[in-house]
C-alpha cells in the first residue's frame, strides 16, 4: 500500500472548516476490538452482533457505496454515529440521493459523510442534501476551501433535505444560506 502524498491526501472538511479526523475506516468489524472509531463496509456493519452494535454505538460508522440499498440500514440507525456516503466517481450521483433520504425520510441526525471523489461542483449541492462532513482529496476543491470559497449558485428553485430562507417574493426561489 502506498502512503499518501501531500498532493494526494484526505483532508476532513466541515461546514467550519478543515478539522482532524477522528474516524478510520476498517475493512472489517476486526478494528472495533481496538480503541477508536471507525467507519465499517455495509456487509461488516451487518454482520456485527446487535448488541455489539448497541454498546459501541459511538465508534461505528457505515459507509455506503452506491450500490447498496439504504433501506438495509434505515431500521438501524439508532444504532450508528456516522453514515458515510461513496461518491467513487464524479458520474455517479446515487449517493446524492441516499444523503437526501437520510436526512428527509429517515431524519438521520448524525453527521452524513462524503467520500471519494468530492469535486469542485458538487460540493454546494452536497450542502443543500444535508451531507456535513467530506474527506477531499481534490487539489482544486483543497486549495478553494483553504481560502474560504465554496462556490455555487446563491439562488435555487427547489426545497432540499437542509431548509433554506424562501427568496424575496417567490415561495419556490431560495437563497443559500452555507
Amino acid at each position: 500500500m502506498t502512503e499518501p502524498t501531500p498532493e494526494t491526501a484526505i483532508r476532513l472538511w466541515t461546514p467550519t472548516g478543515f478539522r482532524e479526523d477522528e474516524w478510520a475506516h476498517a475493512e472489517s468489524a476486526d478494528a472495533l476490538s481496538g480503541n477508536g472509531r471507525f467507519i465499517l463496509p455495509l456487509q461488516a456493519f451487518l454482520e456485527l452482533d446487535p448488541q455489539l452494535r448497541r454498546s459501541a454505538k459511538e465508534r461505528i460508522g457505515v459507509l455506503l457505496q452506491p450500490g447498496d440499498e439504504l433501506d438495509k440500514i434505515a431500521g438501524l440507525l439508532d444504532q450508528l454515529s456516522l453514515v458515510a456516503l461513496a461518491f467513487p466517481a464524479f458520474n455517479d450521483g446515487r449517493s446524492f440521493s441516499k444523503g437526501e433520504l437520510l436526512r428527509s425520510r429517515h431524519h438521520f441526525e448524525g453527521p452524513v459523510r462524503a467520500t471519494g471523489q468530492v469535486l469542485v461542483d458538487q460540493l454546494p449541492h452536497m450542502l443543500r442534501l444535508g451531507f456535513d462532513e467530506f474527506e477531499v482529496s481534490h487539489p482544486v476543491l483543497l486549495k478553494r476551501l483553504e481560502e474560504g470559497r465554496i462556490g455555487g449558485l446563491p439562488l435555487s428553485y427547489q426545497p432540499t433535505a437542509k431548509p433554506e430562507a424562501k427568496g424575496p417574493k417567490y415561495s419556490w426561489r431560495r437563497e443559500r444560506t452555507v
